[in-house]
């Protein structure tokens, strides 16, 4: 086991990695920028490294920096945490060859499966269910208006380098087609740049349910379940859930057997999701698979007893899996809402500033990962949530109230948040009734 970790992030999930290693008997080594000189990680870390200014690509994206800070600190592995240079295959290498572990998967396994088109052809030989559409990137607008003839309409333009909700376009008919191809290769090689994009066939209100897998450097590989993440905006998750509400014994297994065949298929090990889309039939695609830890993985903790961070820095370490996909039980009924430091009534515009007071529930059941603290500036540099709130119960309709109640006393005064927005969602009856797609949120506010 390695001796010392540096957190290559920020906010919660940097204090959420830094638990886990003290838990492990691990040091730990926060970086910061200098917008961050005061935030939570950087004090409770052991030792505390100032790696550039605020804009990310000065400081959490700053490969040397961060190198760097291990060099000066002695820290012998690297957990990147989710965002920032989590899915970066260069940085993962670069860690290799300076001898520092890196708490992911190979290099060889983030290209390919940040290939989203190289993706879905290793699916397709791994026998996973594949939603129809374009083999590899397509080239020109030529090949991708044949394609459309063949697909269908509607269809998704989609980056092959993607992920977050960028550089995704849908298209209706043939006239939009390569004004949307254009607007997607645009909006990818600025985000990504990378500004090649793949067609896909466009399924109608489908669910998002997500499979989390662990797997270790031996060969084996698990399942802990499923998370349904279909309540988004702009393709952003807002909410999430485990269990999903369609699923069934049955159908579990099937989606579980595709999701270690898509990890088995990639030489992969650590922790990984594997995103489906679910048609009204339970007809399921695979989508694309994160090769980091999830912002939602407390809620997979919570219905399955496994510390997800805490299995990634053993994984890491060489260990073996202690259980097998026997072992493993999908128990009670788990919610997640992410608390953004936004205003919902003005188009979700960001809110940053000083927290000038806080009050955050408590409970059993009841877990809050965050890295604020009345007092705290929320800087305009980075992303805007700020908490997240996550409940646990025996049943639906429990974890259901427990989340509403949760939300009515958490209190945070100085900066405008979407606290209200998901008190609107939990008390939403469709949401209660468990029917919401992926579309909902969208026509629900379209309406409104």
């Amino acid at each position: 086991m390695f001796k010392k970790v540096l957190i290559a992030n920020r906010g919660e999930i940097a204090v959420r990695i830094i638990r886990a290693c003290r838990e492990l008997g691990l040091k730990t080594v926060a970086v910061f920028s200098t917008a961050d000189r005061n935030a939570l990680h950087a004090k409770i870390a052991d030792e505390a490294v100032c790696i550039g200014a605020p804009a990310a690509k000065d400081s959490y994206l700053n490969e040397k920096a961060i190198l760097a800070a291990c060099e000066i600190t002695g820290a012998d592995a690297v957990h990147p945490g989710f965002g920032f240079l989590s899915e970066n295959a260069s940085f993962a290498r670069n860690c290799g060859k300076c001898g520092i572990t890196f708490i992911g998967p190979a290099p060889e396994s983030i290209e390919m499966l940040g290939d989203k088109a190289a993706a879905k052809s290793a699916m397709k030989k791994a026998g996973v269910p594949v939603i129809p559409g374009s083999d590899g990137a397509v080239e020109s607008v030529a090949e991708a208006k044949k394609l459309a003839e063949e697909i269908g309409f509607p269809l998704m333009v989609k980056a092959s380098a993607g992920g977050g909700g960028r550089g995704i376009r849908l298209v209706e008919r043939m006239e939009d087609l390569e004004a949307q191809i254009t607007a997607a290769r645009t909006e990818a090689l600025n985000y990504f740049g990378d500004g090649s994009i793949y067609m896909e066939k466009f399924i109608v209100n489908p669910k998002h349910i997500e499979f989390q897998i662990l797997a270790d450097k031996h060969g084996n590989v698990v399942h802990l379940g499923e998370r349904d993440c279909s309540m988004q905006r702009r393709n952003q998750k807002v909410l999430e859930e485990s269990p999903s509400t369609i699923m069934t014994p049955q159908l579990r297994d099937r989606m579980g057997r595709a999701a270690v065949a898509a990890a088995k298929v990639c030489g992969y090990y650590n922790a990984g999701t594997i995103e489906f889309l679910v048609d009204d039939k339970n007809n399921f695609y695979f989508m694309e698979m994160n090769t980091r830890i999830q912002v939602e993985h407390p809620i997979t903790e919570f219905v399955t007893g496994i510390d997800l961070v805490k299995a990634q820095l053993k994984i890491a370490a060489g260990k073996e899996l202690p259980y097998s996909q026997e072992d493993i039980r999908v128990k009670g009924h788990s919610i997640e809402c992410r608390i953004n430091a936004e205003s919902p009534e003005k188009g979700f515009r960001p809110s940053p500033g000083k927290i000038k007071a806080l009050h955050i529930p408590g409970g059993p059941g009841i877990r809050i990962d965050s890295s604020v603290y009345s007092g705290y500036e929320i800087t305009p540099y980075y992303d805007s949530m700020i908490a997240k709130l996550i409940v646990y119960a025996p049943t639906r309709k429990e974890a259901i109230a427990k989340m509403n109640w949760a939300l009515a006393e958490f209190i945070v005064e100085g900066v405008d948040t979407n606290i209200d927005f998901q008190l609107s969602l939990i008390r939403d009856p469709v949401f209660e009734e468990g029917s919401y797609d992926i579309g909902y949120l969208g026509r629900r506010m379209k309406d409104k």
